[in-house]
């Protein structure tokens, strides 16, 4: 088996402890980093395929995107500028008077599996600091809103209202979620996108920043 091989088994299996070894050994055969980022982004494609239909739970895709996290870390420094923002900038937080993060924590290590920098802007978010966030990251494409009540729902309407107001609006995207947010929802406050669940997320947020 390939140290590629090798690399891609250890994400699907979330093999924590000994991923960054194995994408040390991939870096020393001579495999280029981005080859070896974008290898554990299709596992972690696997990962969400897996999630989607039933055949893994949360916790083992969490436990993948954590072993993701760690080949990541090794592969920093021998990617350009450093960073491993290679599908683009996302923001990410759930909105004022929510402070639900599991959901928005898997969906920010699922987007950050798919290639993105994350900027996570936490829980109880207000409308302001969405704002704030989008002026000083102008490189930034999609911007997700989570809310995890259906008495945060309006919080999450005068988020996405708001920032379809400001003059960055036609520069980014605005991605929707949460257990109680529906499509129709997302259209009736006008967002980009709805996803149902972290995996499809990534997927999502990836057509939208292309």
């Amino acid at each position: 088996m390939s140290k590629m091989d090798d690399v891609f088994d250890l994400v699907v299996r979330g093999k924590a402890k000994l991923i960054g070894g194995a994408v040390q050994e991939a870096l020393d055969e001579g495999n280029a980093a981005s080859d070896i980022l974008d290898n554990m982004i299709k596992a972690m494609g696997i990962v969400g395929e897996k999630f989607k239909n039933n055949e893994i739970f949360v916790p083992e895709m969490l436990v993948a995107a954590r072993a993701m996290k760690k080949g990541v870390d090794v592969l920093k420094p021998h990617l350009a500028g450093g960073s491993a923002g290679v599908a683009g900038k996302m923001i990410i937080g759930t909105v004022a008077g929510d402070l639900h993060d599991i959901g928005k924590n898997l969906v920010a290590m699922m987007i950050e599996s798919a290639g993105f920098e994350v900027i996570d802007l936490g829980v109880d978010v207000p409308v302001e600091k969405f704002i704030e966030a989008v002026r000083e990251n102008p490189d930034v494409k999609v911007v997700g809103v989570s809310a995890l009540l259906t008495t945060t729902m309006p919080a999450m309407k005068e988020t996405v209202e708001a920032l379809n107001k400001e003059d960055f609006r036609k520069d980014i995207k605005i991605m929707v979620g949460g257990a109680p947010i529906t499509q129709e929802f997302a259209d009736e406050i006008g967002a980009d996108a709805y996803t149902a669940d972290a995996a499809t997320a990534a997927q999502v947020a990836k057509e939208l920043a292309a």
